[in-house]
C-alpha cells in the first residue's frame, strides 16, 4: 500500500535567517527527524511532495503577512538539509496544500493509503493542509516530532485538534 509523505513549507523564507518571516532556531530541530523520515519512507517506496509556498509579488495575503516566499526567490526553495530527497514541488499561494493546486489529482491517481504530513507550521499550513485532506477521506498520520509551532503552547494545542478534532494518529518519528 502506497504512503505519501507531504513536506510543508520546509523552506529557506522561514527556516534561514535573515527573511521576513524567519520562525526561529527551536523549529530547526526537526529537521534531523524529517531526515529519518524521508530516508525510511523512500527505502519503502512512498512518494514524496514537497508543498512550497510561492507567492506572487502582490499576494493579498501580504495584508495579514509580511511579504514572503515571493515567486522566483531564494524564500522559496527547499532547505538544502531537506532538498537532496527526490521528491515533486508542489508550489502553493496559501495555507492549505490542497488550495487551488494539482496535489489533489496527484494523490488521486496515486490512490495512497496513507498521508504523512510533516513541516511548519503546526498551527498554520501544517494544521491546515491535514483538514483538507481529512475533509477528503484521506487517512493521515502527523508524527509529533517533525512538525514545529513558533511555542510550545501552540504546538500542543495544535496536536490536540489535529487528533481530537481532524482525526489524524499523531505518530513518532522512529529515527534516530
Amino acid at each position: 500500500m502506497l504512503r505519501v509523505v507531504l513536506v510543508i513549507d520546509m523552506l529557506r523564507g522561514f527556516l534561514e535567517e535573515g527573511h521576513p518571516l524567519y520562525i526561529g532556531k527551536k523549529p530547526r530541530n526537526i529537521i534531523p527527524n524529517i531526515q529519518d523520515l524521508l530516508e525510511r519512507e523512500i527505502i519503502g517506496g512512498s512518494k514524496i511532495f514537497f508543498c512550497c509556498d510561492n507567492h506572487d509579488p502582490n499576494d493579498l495575503e501580504f495584508k495579514m503577512f509580511p511579504p514572503h516566499c515571493i515567486n522566483g526567490t531564494l524564500e522559496t526553495e527547499i532547505i538544502p538539509e531537506i532538498a537532496k530527497y527526490p521528491g515533486e514541488i508542489i508550489a502553493k499561494k496559501r495555507y492549505s496544500a490542497f488550495f487551488e493546486t494539482n496535489l489533489e489529482e496527484k494523490l488521486q491517481y496515486l490512490k495512497p493509503s496513507t498521508l504523512i504530513i510533516c513541516g511548519v507550521l503546526t498551527d498554520i499550513c501544517v494544521m491546515h493542509s491535514i483538514a483538507d485532506a481529512r475533509n477528503r477521506d484521506y487517512q493521515v498520520e502527523v508524527p509529533v516530532d517533525c512538525v514545529a509551532a513558533l511555542d510550545e503552547k501552540t504546538q500542543q494545542f495544535s496536536l490536540n485538534h489535529i487528533e481530537k478534532v481532524l482525526g489524524a494518529r499523531l505518530t513518532k518519528s522512529r529515527g534516530k
